[in-house]
Protein backbone atom coordinates (compact mmCIF):
# COMPACT_ATOMS: atom_id res chain seq x y z
CA UNK A 1 0.00 0.00 0.00
CA UNK A 2 1.44 3.92 -0.65
CA UNK A 3 -0.15 6.65 1.21
CA UNK A 4 -0.57 9.73 -1.54
CA UNK A 5 0.01 13.81 0.50
CA UNK A 6 -1.18 16.78 -1.07
CA UNK A 7 -1.27 20.02 0.87
CA UNK A 8 -2.63 23.23 -0.12
CA UNK A 9 -3.50 26.16 1.13
CA UNK A 10 -6.86 28.55 0.19
CA UNK A 11 -7.97 31.81 2.26
CA UNK A 12 -9.99 31.17 5.20
CA UNK A 13 -13.14 32.57 3.71
CA UNK A 14 -13.02 29.78 1.04
CA UNK A 15 -12.70 26.98 3.47
CA UNK A 16 -16.56 25.28 3.24
CA UNK A 17 -16.48 26.07 -0.37
CA UNK A 18 -13.86 24.06 -1.21
CA UNK A 19 -14.12 20.85 1.35
CA UNK A 20 -17.38 20.68 -0.46
CA UNK A 21 -15.66 20.95 -4.07
CA UNK A 22 -13.30 18.23 -2.36
CA UNK A 23 -15.85 15.95 -1.59
CA UNK A 24 -18.21 16.23 -4.39
CA UNK A 25 -15.85 16.71 -6.85
CA UNK A 26 -12.23 15.10 -6.07
CA UNK A 27 -13.69 12.29 -3.64
CA UNK A 28 -15.48 10.56 -6.62
CA UNK A 29 -12.85 10.63 -8.95
CA UNK A 30 -10.22 9.37 -6.53
CA UNK A 31 -12.44 6.25 -5.59
CA UNK A 32 -13.56 5.56 -9.40
CA UNK A 33 -10.09 4.51 -9.66
CA UNK A 34 -9.68 0.76 -9.68
CA UNK A 35 -7.01 0.29 -6.64
CA UNK A 36 -7.74 3.74 -4.68
CA UNK A 37 -8.46 2.55 -1.23
CA UNK A 38 -9.64 5.28 1.08
CA UNK A 39 -9.21 8.98 1.37
CA UNK A 40 -8.92 11.52 4.41
CA UNK A 41 -9.09 15.10 4.35
CA UNK A 42 -7.58 17.00 7.24
CA UNK A 43 -8.31 20.87 7.74
CA UNK A 44 -6.33 23.39 9.91
CA UNK A 45 -8.12 26.47 10.15
CA UNK A 46 -6.49 29.27 10.83
CA UNK A 47 -7.47 33.19 10.92
CA UNK A 48 -6.36 34.14 7.74
CA UNK A 49 -5.54 30.68 5.97
CA UNK A 50 -6.67 27.52 6.05
CA UNK A 51 -4.45 24.18 5.27
CA UNK A 52 -5.70 21.33 3.38
CA UNK A 53 -3.51 18.24 3.55
CA UNK A 54 -5.39 15.26 1.58
CA UNK A 55 -4.13 11.67 2.06
CA UNK A 56 -5.24 9.00 -0.21
CA UNK A 57 -4.47 5.20 0.24
CA UNK A 58 -3.49 3.19 -2.89
CA UNK A 59 -2.60 -0.25 -3.61
CA UNK A 60 0.75 0.42 -5.58
CA UNK A 61 2.44 2.70 -7.40
CA UNK A 62 0.93 1.24 -10.46
CA UNK A 63 -2.49 2.37 -9.31
CA UNK A 64 -1.74 5.82 -8.32
CA UNK A 65 -0.66 6.33 -11.87
CA UNK A 66 -4.07 5.55 -13.43
CA UNK A 67 -5.22 8.11 -11.34
CA UNK A 68 -2.32 10.98 -11.69
CA UNK A 69 -0.41 10.05 -14.95
CA UNK A 70 3.44 8.43 -15.66
CA UNK A 71 5.28 10.88 -12.85
CA UNK A 72 3.16 10.00 -9.68
CA UNK A 73 5.06 12.90 -7.78
CA UNK A 74 3.14 15.49 -9.90
CA UNK A 75 0.34 17.00 -8.32
CA UNK A 76 -3.03 16.84 -10.01
CA UNK A 77 -5.22 19.51 -10.32
CA UNK A 78 -8.62 19.89 -11.30
CA UNK A 79 -10.18 23.84 -12.99
CA UNK A 80 -11.75 24.73 -10.01
CA UNK A 81 -8.62 24.48 -8.10
CA UNK A 82 -6.78 27.86 -9.08
CA UNK A 83 -10.29 29.60 -7.96
CA UNK A 84 -9.42 27.99 -4.40
CA UNK A 85 -6.05 27.41 -3.87
CA UNK A 86 -3.54 30.34 -2.97
CA UNK A 87 -0.86 28.46 -4.63
CA UNK A 88 -0.31 25.13 -6.16
CA UNK A 89 2.44 23.09 -5.22
CA UNK A 90 3.96 20.76 -7.95
CA UNK A 91 4.95 18.07 -6.37
CA UNK A 92 3.78 16.12 -3.54
CA UNK A 93 4.91 12.85 -1.08
CA UNK A 94 4.51 9.07 -1.44
CA UNK A 95 4.85 6.55 1.39
CA UNK A 96 4.92 2.94 1.98
CA UNK A 97 2.92 1.63 4.45
CA UNK A 98 4.82 -0.37 6.56
CA UNK A 99 1.65 -1.14 9.24
CA UNK A 100 -2.05 -1.02 9.18
CA UNK A 101 -4.04 -1.38 12.00
CA UNK A 102 -6.02 -4.42 12.85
Amino acid sequence: MILREWRGRVPREKTAAYLEFLRTRAMPDYAATPGHRSTWILVDEGPEVSEFVLLTLWESRETIRAFAGNDISRARYYPEDPGFLLEMPERLRHYAVCDQPA
